[in-house]
């Protein structure tokens, strides 16, 4: 059990003693939360249950938090627990219990930080899904590290985690690209043709006709052009894919599912989908077209599934999908990292999952916003390879993977964010990711020395462990559970950065304050003990990211 769960447990069990013992009158305790205060003067954590039943009472809430504090059983990890102006009750750490916490690290080693929060049921992330009709960008980036960063924090958290692309490789952006790439091989082989208006016009398709030619040379060309306009799709969409899967194995992203759209037609499942709408009325023909009667679950207005030509939207195919997510592959939950532009297809697909006879809260949607590309003051529009599209490839390229990832985990997914190359490329304390890796590679040059010089601290007394610096480090090592909890309930991995960087500043100043190897050998092993559990915090926390933990640097 988590600590502030702990803490939460005896607030609540007090306060209902103090009901039954006619202390405080209320018809039931209000919910209670307990937090860090943003002044650590006041202690640990901090609750605000006495100003919530001052409201139910009439009583002063510093009354309140009084009467709950002498309810109280005693706590081994809490030293004080005290009622503080306007009511909040407060506790203090016990700095016996916080030196404990480091061996608690050492034998929990690489599994420090995993919690029982999932209780091992299923969880589908499907991100990136990006259409195999060109590179990656900078956006995708964002969304492959948000969703990759989460499955990490997920299985800590006790889920069974299955990470999936979707493949779109069916509908009319396919036909429009399968044109295309016709349209540009007939050209690179001297034929006039015109590029489809809804083409893709990108440097790129060049590139990929281009290396086709060299592979198969003219004879796309006998053939019928719906044959080769077919055939060239299918081996421009290969190509598109091998890339985007290099690309993600550069920033550190794998899957394990990739799902082909076209399977939801081949193997039955765009069909029943469609049925289990009909038969639950909320289909309906008009303008000869097909709609889904999303108005009969609170949407504004009615969306089609399958256009007058009689061809599925978009929205059919993504139904099918959670229809296959949810009712064949029975995942619990499932978790849609969408991009921007993604933003008004949510409430639709919770109405289309409700429709399909399931708990629309059973799907979780995260849309993360779009990403401006700087170079300190500059806004970098187009690339400097193709003077087009900026890919992902590029910056990676720039800056690594390592880079990439933490600065894309440095906002929130629904914040906008500036991603500045520059700042990505310093090797200074102003650079974040550098500032981070650095304490972890000064812990493994402390630990390296102490090899070298034939120290052993396997018997360090931890205990020893007692001035302020020691236990501020201690403080924010043991929040790393609870940081996985908060990550894994709110699906806010961004919150693993700030933490990264809090933990790295805390141990560099304990590093500038505390001699580590010293002439005081008792002292000496104790500290190396806290300086090798917190490596294993801080390499724990890099590697939930993605980001590595170098050596040295």
């Amino acid at each position: 059990m988590l600590l502030r769960q702990k803490l939460t447990g005896a607030l609540e069990e007090a306060a209902t003693r103090a009901q039954q013992e006619g202390l405080l009158a209320f018809a039931a305790p209000p919910e209670i939360t307990v937090e860090h205060p943003q002044n650590p003067e006041h202690g640990d954590y901090a609750s605000s249950l006495p100003l919530k039943v001052a409201r139910a009472t009439g009583l002063v809430p510093l009354a309140v938090a009084e009467r709950i504090i002498e309810l109280m059983s005693p706590l081994p990890e809490v030293d004080q627990i005290v009622a503080t102006p306007p009511g909040f009750i407060n506790f203090t750490l016990s700095p016996g219990w916080l030196t404990l916490q480091v061996e608690a690290i050492l034998d929990a080693g690489d599994s420090f930080g995993n919690i029982d929060l999932g209780g091992s049921k299923s969880v589908q992330i499907e991100f990136v899904s990006v259409n195999p009709t060109g590179p990656l960008h900078v956006g995708h980036g964002r969304g492959a590290v948000l969703g990759s960063t989460l499955a990490n924090v997920l299985s800590a958290a006790g889920y069974a985690v299955e990470k999936e692309y979707y493949i779109n490789d069916a509908g009319s952006q396919l036909d429009a690209f399968n044109r295309s790439l016709y349209a540009r091989y007939q050209q690179c082989l001297g034929v006039d043709s015109a590029m489809p208006s809804e083409g893709y016009m990108g440097d790129y398709m060049v590139d990929l006709v281009s290396e086709i030619v060299g592979k198969e040379g003219g004879r796309f060309l006998t053939l019928p052009k719906d044959v080769a306009t077919r055939e060239l799709g299918q081996m421009g969409v290969g190509q598109v894919m091998r890339t985007i899967r290099q690309d993600l194995e550069l920033l550190g992203v794998e899957f394990d599912v990739w799902f082909s759209e076209q399977g939801l037609y081949r193997n039955g499942q765009y069909e029943k989908a469609m049925k289990l709408l009909k038969d639950g009325a909320y289909m309906t023909e008009r303008e000869n077209a097909t709609w889904f009667v999303s108005s009969a679950l609170g949407e504004d207005k009615d969306n089609v599934l399958v256009r007058s030509d009689g061809s599925p939207t978009y929205f059919a195919s993504d139904i099918a999908y959670h229809y296959n997510k949810f009712l064949e592959r029975q995942f619990d939950s499932v978790i849609d990292v969408w991009g921007a532009d993604h933003q008004g297809h949510v409430s639709r697909m919770k109405a289309a999952v409700n429709a399909l006879g399931l708990d629309p809260e059973r799907l979780k949607v995260i849309i993360c916003q779009l990403v401006t590309l700087r170079r300190g003051r500059e806004i970098v529009r187009v690339s400097k390879r193709s003077g087009d599209i900026i890919t992902l490839r590029e910056v990676i390229d720039e800056v690594g993977s390592d880079a990439c990832r933490f600065f894309f985990l440095s906002r929130s997914a629904d914040a906008q964010m500036d991603f500045d190359l520059e700042l990505a490329r310093k090797q200074s304390a102003d650079n974040p990711v550098y500032y981070v890796q650095y304490g972890h590679a000064r812990i493994a040059s402390i630990l390296g020395l102490a090899k070298e010089r034939g120290v052993d601290y396997s018997q360090g007394d931890v205990s020893l462990l007692t001035t302020e610096p020691e236990l501020a480090l201690i403080r924010r090592m043991i929040l790393l559970p609870e940081m996985v909890e908060t990550v894994a309930s709110n699906l806010e991995p961004h919150h693993l950065s700030y933490y990264a960087q809090d933990l790295a500043t805390v141990f560099h100043s304990f590093y500038k304050q505390c001699r580590v190897i010293s002439k005081n050998q008792a002292l000496t092993s104790g500290r190396l003990k806290l300086v090798r559990a917190a490596q294993i915090v801080l390499a724990r926390t890099l590697h939930l990211m993605g980001v590595t933990a170098p050596e040295s640097m």
